[in-house]
Parts: C-alpha cells; structure tokens; sequence
C-alpha cells in the first residue's frame, strides 16, 4: 500500500513545484556551499530514510526527496514515460535461509571453520552430491577466455582484477562466464583487503540480480582466504606456490582431488526499484546530450537485532554523490540556459552491482549513441579544498583537455599518476562505458588514495557512515563546481562539438 500512496504524493510534489515559475535571472553560477551540501546529505542519511536500499520505503522516501529538489530546480520528468521521473529496474532477491559445502578429499569428509562460507542458492532448493573440485585462479587467461573445464564443478575463482590482460573482467562478470559454461557453483574466494567480517556484513546474506540477467549457477557466495589454504593444503598443495601460479596469463586451472555435497535453501524474491531520470531540455538542441549520474542506493538496516546502531546509512557513499547531484541541477538550470540537453540519473542498486546503471544502458530513455559524456558522481565527500583532480575513465585526448582545461581555469591542479584506473570497473560509469558512452569520473576523491583507503578501511559499507560534521565538504564542494563547469563546456555546442574528432 504504501508504494500507492507514495506514487499518489510524489505526483502531487512534482506538479506543485512544476507550478512555480523557475528564473534563470543569474548570468554567472554561484558557488556550491559546503552547507549546501550538507543540508542535502543529513536528510538522504537520516535514520528515517533507513539506509536507502531498493524495494523498501526508504526508496520511496529517497525517490520523493530527489525529485522534489529536481523539480524545484527546474529539471523536467522525461517526456513519454509511462511512469514519470521514474525509470523502474526489474530486480530478483535470493536469500540464503541455509546454506552448506562439505568437501571431501579422498572420500573423507573435511570440515571447514565456521562461518567461512557465504553460500546462496539459485533456486528455492537445492541438494548436490559429490561434485567435483577445480581451482581456476582468475578463471580467465590473458586473452579474457575461460582457463578451466568447470562444467558439472564447483569452481573456486579469486575475487582481485588479474593481474594480466587489458580490462579484464572484474569477479562478478567473471563469475557469470564460469555459470555460463556450467558450473554447478563459484566460490569467490574472500582477499584480504576486504575483511571477512565485512564481507558477510555487506552481503547480509543476499543476492540481488536484474530480473532480465542470465542465470547464474546453482550456487554461488564467497570463502575465506583460510578456508581456501585449507582446502589447497588438505589436497596436498601449498597455497602460496597455487597462488602464485594462478598469476601467470597462461594458468589453466588445477583440477583438485577434492568433491562437494552442496546444500541450500534460498528465498527468491522478485521485485521492482527504480532509477530516477530527469531533463533539462537544452535551449539549442543539437541530437547530442549530456549525462550526470550518481547512484542513490545504500545497504539499508544491515546490522544484528540488538545492534545499537543497525542501519548503514551511506552517507558519503553516496549521499555525498546525490547531494552534487542536486546543486549541479540546480545551477545549470538556474542560470544560463545550455545549448543541449543535460540528463540526470540517480541509479538504484549499484550497490548489488552497478543493477541500475546496466539497466539503463541496456534501456536508455536517449540513444546511447547521442550521450556526448557520462559524469558520474559517487563518495565525493573524502577530500578536502586544493586536492588534485583525478579522472576516472580518463586516456580520452579530447575529453582529458577538457577536463585539464577546466580544472585549471577553477585553479585546480590535474592528478594523472593513474592510481584512479583501479576503480574504473566499480562505479556506475563502467556500465555505460562498456556500451561506447565516453564515461568519466572526476574529482578529487580519487586523487588522495590514502584518504580514501582510510575511508574504505573504515565506515564504508558499515553504520558509521553517518552524516557528522567532520566529513569534509570542502573538496565535495569544489567538485561540484568543477561538474557545473563541465556540464556548461560539454553542453555547449559551441565549445565542445559533441564527439571526440
């Protein structure tokens, strides 16, 4: 019922705000406040938005604020949309109610230590007997084909990008060549860079798909990296020299005199989310446009009954990112009227995978091929003023003198060490970019690596990713002008013809 009423006051918002006369009086953009940004951030991650995860009414709270601030600020549903500002993401839930692997070797069962496994099943039950056991490293070689012979196997496959090949795959694709080829199951094997404790934390238990996805295989979910030493030394290998092996382009994969009895019982649950689009219709249409994006999904109520603090409320990822977002819409329409159209996406689910972000791409509400850019804007709130700018998806001549221009006009200096390139595959901009749209992510979150590995090391994904006054706001704010600078320069048919040439 309350999706209902939701739809029913969302309306009512929208067409209130779309009643006020919008003036595009200023002749130059004002400066993006830290309060600004700030004031946006402590709703988004409020407790009464519970953690912002799809298919909850934290979503509806979330879609209602969005496009509340979108409309006031001018922005426009997209026009022929069947479900106004609303683009909905068909989306299945499987959750482990129970779930085990018992290998054996040699025939004798071998137990693991508890909780070493993550392990949901694709369908509501599942029971398989002795299946047989092949470690396949990355599970591709350097040319991006399958190493191993996993039909009918339980593969066990490292969750790192290889350190081989050219953009190749990260796991999650990965896994799901290994499904297509007929593994009955893929553990991923946990890195120590991602805390176990973490992980199952994250994870809550939960798999989140695209209804529309392929099928992946029977069972799947996550093993520790001792679990792993386990099993490699109780099949008579050491694990560091499998390890090490597993890193050349050529490994094919080690077949192991091991077997697994494979239990699960999942709940599956299909449900629908949604992306929010907006326009801003260009004063001088010329068949191209322009794209912000940011996603404004996070992990919901993720802790254990008697926690005393159970939600994770994402305020850096990526309240922080929506915050921009907003202001960013806000300047563009308010001042001079660009040339071309500007969209803006606030994706769901990229936190189950970049869900959103695919769905989009695979159902663009404008033709992929007329999106001149993607700017994509996530957990922007890490550095503080004078930070460098770092681009994601950057090695584009055309785009990056754009970028360099810009940045430097605002007095900012250019971060190109490339230490940004590892995080091209996890943000939504991957999505996009994987379909031909030239996709960026700049800014200076991604330019002071050891800020945000100290983020990553500590609130992200947890509950203490709460809006306070100590996160730093002045770099989120000079980013933001940064987009509003390059929103005008690639929207203007003028300054920037539209393509690369």
């Amino acid at each position: 019922m309350h999706a209902i009423k939701f739809r029913a006051a969302i309306a009512a918002v929208a067409l209130s705000v779309l009643a006020v006369p919008v003036l595009h009086a200023r002749p130059v953009d004002a400066p993006v406040a830290e309060a600004d940004l700030a004031a946006h951030m402590r709703i988004l991650a409020s407790d009464a938005f519970e953690g912002r995860a799809p298919g909850t009414e934290g979503e509806d709270r979330t879609i209602a604020y969005i496009v509340g601030e979108w409309a006031k600020a001018g922005l426009e549903p997209v026009p022929g949309s069947a479900t106004p500002w609303l683009q909905p993401v068909p989306l299945v839930e499987s959750r482990a109610v129970s779930g085990e692997v018992r290998f054996k070797v040699q025939g004798r069962d071998f137990a693991l230590e508890a909780d070493s496994l993550i392990l949901t099943g694709r369908d509501p039950a599942l029971s398989l007997a002795d299946v047989p056991v092949v470690f396949v490293g990355y599970g591709l070689d350097g040319e991006g084909k399958l190493n191993a012979d996993v039909a009918g196997k339980l593969a066990i496959m490292l969750f790192d990008n290889p350190p081989f090949g050219d953009k190749l795959p990260r796991y999650r694709e990965r896994r799901q060549m290994l499904a297509d080829a007929g593994a009955a199951g893929v553990l991923v094997v946990a890195p120590d860079a991602l805390p176990w404790a973490d992980l199952r934390g994250s994870l809550g238990g939960a798999a989140v798909r695209l209804a529309s996805a392929k099928p992946g295989a029977q069972a799947s979910g996550f093993i520790s990296l001792p679990a792993t030493e386990a099993v490699l030394a109780r099949a008579g290998h050491k694990a560091e020299e499998v390890m090490a092996a597993a890193m050349d382009a050529g490994y094919r994969g080690l077949a192991l005199p091991v077997t697994a009895d494979i239990d699960t019982k999942t709940a599956v649950r299909a449900f629908a989310s949604n992306n929010i689009v907006a326009k801003l219709p260009g004063a001088k249409p010329d068949g191209k446009a322009l794209l912000f994006l940011g996603h404004w999904d996070h992990l919901g109520i993720c802790g254990e009954e008697g926690d005393a603090d159970r939600i994770c409320n994402g305020a850096v990822d990526n309240a922080s990112g929506i915050a921009v977002l907003i202001e960013v819409a806000k300047r563009l329409a308010g001042g001079p009227r660009p040339d071309r159209d500007i969209y803006f996406l606030a994706t769901t689910a990229e936190e189950k995978g970049l869900l959103g972000a695919w769905h989009f791409a695979d159902h663009p509400v404008v033709p992929l091929g007329d999106i001149t850019v993607a700017l994509n804007i996530d957990t922007i709130a890490i550095s503080p003023r004078g930070t460098p700018v770092a681009t994601i998806g950057r090695g584009r001549p055309a785009y990056d003198a754009v970028v360099r221009d810009v940045a430097t006009r605002l007095g900012r200096k250019i971060d190109d060490d490339g230490e940004a390139d590892a995080f091209v595959q996890r943000q939504d901009g991957w999505a996009l970019g994987a379909k031909g749209v030239p996709s960026l992510m700049v800014g200076g979150s991604f330019s002071d690596m050891d800020l945000l590995q100290a983020f990553l090391a500590g609130d992200y994904h947890k509950a203490g990713d709460n809006f306070t006054d100590a996160i730093p706001l002045g770099g989120a704010a000079e980013d933001a002008d940064l987009h509003v600078a390059l929103g005008r320069v690639f929207a203007d048919t003028q300054a920037w013809s539209g393509t690369e040439k």
